[in-house]
């Protein structure tokens, strides 16, 4: 009989009992992270931050919408107390010819100008995209159409240089085109306006700059090696690729479309004229509101504008399904 000893040393080697090779879940328990418990003080204290925000939506947005909602049911002038109409605001509102106009001038300008924009500013994005000297730059250069665009000084300037015998009257002179300047022209006071819009293409530029350079290069490549022309690539990678970045810029710049006011204003000198061609929605309800005094009216405006934008919201959510493509999505 073999000791101990003589079995480990022929090579054989004993099995450890299994009670010391198995270990249970409470022999070893997991460790739980302690949950903090905030006292009265840290709320308070979370609130207190919170107050100038707090104070700022409920006194500058939330109370001037509630009680423009209940204007836009009463007859108001700023001078007398609101006398309660009903729905008669609304019903006007569909039965007044200038309404109808400003309506559709702002119609157009959003069918236009929107699609416009957003490819000029895609053109520019992937041209900016390109590797080469002084990309900065020119990305200084075209952004900062985008940091003046709205203000009151373009808008004067953007007048002179498009009334008559103003610079673009020049060159079109020029070049044998002699229609005048498009600031007392009906047909081309809305194209004027437009191109203004356009010019300032460059926040949305920055955004698809942003997208573009997201698009990893290896599928650009296998792309090539495939045969894939710029076309191709453009339309099979770089759009699907890019849509995520298209639906944003096109919910914020449709919905910036319908609020246009400081250039028609300035442009028309607060007529919407030439023959109502300038007549925006935002300054129909202005000249209501602040130069007939008609709030009640100018309210139901508002409500209605808010309904028209939440509805073309909600469309290009429901239609972004289709042609909205995000990473990881199963199509």
């Amino acid at each position: 009989m073999s000791s101990p000893q003589s079995a480990s040393a022929s090579g054989m080697t004993v099995a450890a009992p299994a009670q010391h090779l198995q270990r249970t879940d409470a022999e070893t328990p997991l460790k739980q992270k302690p949950q903090r418990k905030y006292s009265r003080a840290d709320t308070r204290a979370g609130f207190a931050f919170l107050s100038p925000w707090i104070l700022g939506f409920v006194g500058l947005t939330a109370f001037p919408m509630l009680a423009s909602l209940y204007l836009a049911f009463t007859d108001y002038n700023l001078f007398t107390s609101p006398t309660w109409v009903g729905w008669d605001n609304f019903v006007n509102l569909f039965n007044d010819p200038r309404f109808i106009q400003s309506a559709q001038v702002t119609a157009g300008y959003v069918l236009l100008g929107t699609p416009i924009k957003l490819a000029s500013a895609l053109a520019v994005a992937m041209l900016l995209n390109m590797k080469q000297r002084g990309q900065g730059a020119y990305r200084s250069i075209f952004y900062a159409p985008s940091l003046i665009g709205a203000s009151v000084s373009i808008a004067i300037v953007w007048k002179v240089m498009f009334t008559n015998d103003g610079i673009v009257d020049r060159i079109q002179q020029m070049v044998g085109i002699n229609i005048g300047g498009w600031v007392g022209n009906p047909a081309m006071s809305l194209p004027m306006l437009i191109l203004l819009a356009v010019w300032g293409f460059g926040a949305p530029m920055v955004i698809f700059l942003a997208g573009l350079k997201q698009i990893p290069a290896e599928l650009y490549e296998a792309a090539e090696c495939d045969g894939a022309g710029p076309v191709r690539k453009f339309v099979n990678i770089t759009m699907p690729m890019l849509s995520p970045v298209l639906f944003f810029n096109l919910l914020l710049e449709t919905i910036g479309a319908f609020q246009v006011f400081n250039s028609a204003f300035i442009i028309s000198g607060g007529t919407g004229g030439p023959a109502g061609s300038t007549m925006f929605y935002t300054l129909y309800l202005y000249l209501r509101g602040f130069q007939d005094f008609k709030m009640g009216y100018a309210s139901a405006m508002a409500w209605v504008l808010v309904i028209v934008v939440a509805l073309i919201t909600l469309i290009l959510f429901r239609t972004s399904k289709g042609w909205v493509h995000y990473t990881g999505d199963e199509r």
